[in-house]
């Protein structure tokens, strides 16, 4: 019998596998499974429509030269078809390890079944800061049509409270900006939902989402009638750069579903609709994403674009300004549905971090009655709210995508190793033409990272090396398998 201590040899506990069939931890317990296909499909639908289609497209469409984001004009389109694409390849691989691994965790509990507990802790390491940052990134998208639906109205909030240092617009002078405290109150009040059950939380979702959803179908059935194709030239005005550099920040709104897999365990029969919900969704969100985009670049010029509230500004410049407001309304509401499925997403990472034991088992406490991760869901809140008031939403929005990408590029890699290792395993759903779309996945992902600014990489850098010192200085000794009778590692049962 083969232990942990296998040909890696006495210190190389880092490359254990979590077996497959021991991914809970009857100390710690699991979480309650009362989500339906539809609920988990709406959450998907939920976590990628939004920021990408209100916040997102007008400021990749209009471009950003202080933040070194060419404009892509009409061509934001192709920006979001090239990171479906990518994601795509991903969502495939994703949904083969969710009928495969119906459990919590989602990126970090593939990684750490498949390519050892060194990758799936760096994974989950990764996700505990990009969703947080998601959160933050859709509070403050949603903040902006706040501003616009005050203005009006003719209410006007001190300058102090509108955003983060730094984001003031022309007319308003430098340093006016303190604080975004509307995006900070939104990450709290989600916290407060997610911590009243699972099946209340996915309730108000489902609902919300049919509204945004609704929303976004009258900006594509209105709008259309006030195309003027003129609008549509030039198409990329900063040719394949402005094109690529945009997909790699829209890559933001195009992977909901990833967070969503992280509810796997809450799910009735995860084995058969979560593979289902992700390709549902994703579907669903590119084909309203690539309607929406002709409709904003065509009503008006990509250099007239408010890249705050895109949609809003263009329906007012048309005299719509009614349509406008019920927009950023909408908006409003619509955008609480990402903010929702990001942080379910961090809060049940985190929960299954803590009870493999690679965090402190405090955190995976759950609720007693209404069995959910309270600890973690405000922790997650409080951080979400603090980035929220404090950093412009481009530089929040490529904090998350490097992370994102890269736990891209560790599931294609998995889904690979897995089928090629464990061909006999049960699959619901198949990645098909393997193993080149996972490939394509994994190149996709990598191609996009090249595009971030180097202020990413550096963020990045210095969280990934925080990381490297609270795993072996807590994780590698507190971990479950390292604590494991040696037969709970055997490689040839790890999967």
């Amino acid at each position: 019998m083969t232990t942990a201590r296998n040909s890696f040899g006495p210190s190389s506990g880092i490359f254990r596998r979590k077996p497959i069939d021991q991914l809970e931890d009857p100390q710690v317990g699991g979480l309650k499974r009362t989500l339906g296909l539809w609920q988990l499909t709406a959450i998907g639908v939920g976590g990628i429509i939004g920021a990408g289609i209100f916040a997102l497209a007008g400021k990749v469409a209009h471009g950003d030269p202080s933040v070194g984001l060419p404009a892509a004009g009409p061509a934001v389109l192709l920006s979001f078809l090239v990171a479906g694409v990518a994601s795509a390849a991903a969502a495939f691989s994703y949904a083969e390890f969710a009928g495969l691994i119906p459990k919590a965790g989602s990126a970090y509990t593939y990684g750490y079944a498949v390519l050892g507990e060194i990758a799936g802790w760096f994974i989950g390491w990764d996700l505990l800061l990009e969703y947080t940052a998601i959160v933050a990134v859709v509070a403050i998208g949603i903040s902006g049509y706040f501003s616009f639906l005050l203005q009006q109205i003719g209410l006007d909030l001190p300058n102090w409270m509108l955003g983060a240092p730094g984001t003031e617009p022309s007319g308003v002078p430098t340093g006016s900006y303190k604080f975004d405290l509307f995006a900070a109150l939104l990450c709290l009040l989600i916290a407060f939902l997610l911590t009243r059950g699972i099946k209340s939380a996915a309730r108000f979702e489902t609902f919300v989402v049919a509204l945004k959803v609704i929303v976004v179908l009258v900006v594509i059935l209105v709008g259309f009638f006030y195309v003027k194709t003129g609008n549509f030239t030039p198409f990329a005005p900063s040719g394949l750069n402005g094109v690529m550099t945009g997909a790699s920040l829209v890559f933001f709104a195009v992977f909901g579903y990833d967070a969503m897999s992280t509810a796997a365990e809450e799910s009735k029969d995860a084995q058969r609709h979560m593979p289902k919900a992700i390709v549902y969704s994703l579907l669903i969100s590119m084909v309203l994403y690539v309607l929406a985009c002709l409709v904003l670049t065509g009503m008006q010029s990509y250099t007239e674009i408010d890249p705050k509230s895109g949609f809003s500004s263009a329906f007012a410049s048309v005299g719509l300004s009614g349509l406008a407001t019920v927009i950023a309304i909408g908006a409003i509401i619509g955008i609480l549905t990402v903010m929702f499925t990001f942080m379910l997403g961090v809060t049940r990472v985190w929960f299954s971090m803590s009870r493999d034991g690679l965090l402190p088992r405090w955190f995976a406490k759950t609720h007693p009655v209404r069995q959910v991760p309270t600890r973690v869901t405000w922790i997650a809140g409080v951080v979400s709210a603090l980035i929220a008031g404090f950093l412009p939403i481009g530089e929040a929005a490529e904090l998350t995508n490097i992370g994102i990408l890269l736990a891209f590029v560790v599931v294609c890699i998995a889904v690979i190793v897995l089928r090629y290792r464990r061909p006999d395993l049960p699959r619901t759903f198949r990645t098909p033409g393997m193993p080149i779309v996972p490939l394509i996945g994994v190149a996709f992902s990598i191609y996009l990272i090249t595009f971030l600014q180097p202020m990413t990489w550096l963020r990045f850098a210095v969280w990934f090396a925080l990381g490297l010192v609270i795993y072996f200085a807590y994780s590698k000794r507190h971990s479950l398998l390292a604590r494991a009778q040696p037969a709970a590692s055997e490689p040839d049962k790890a999967g």
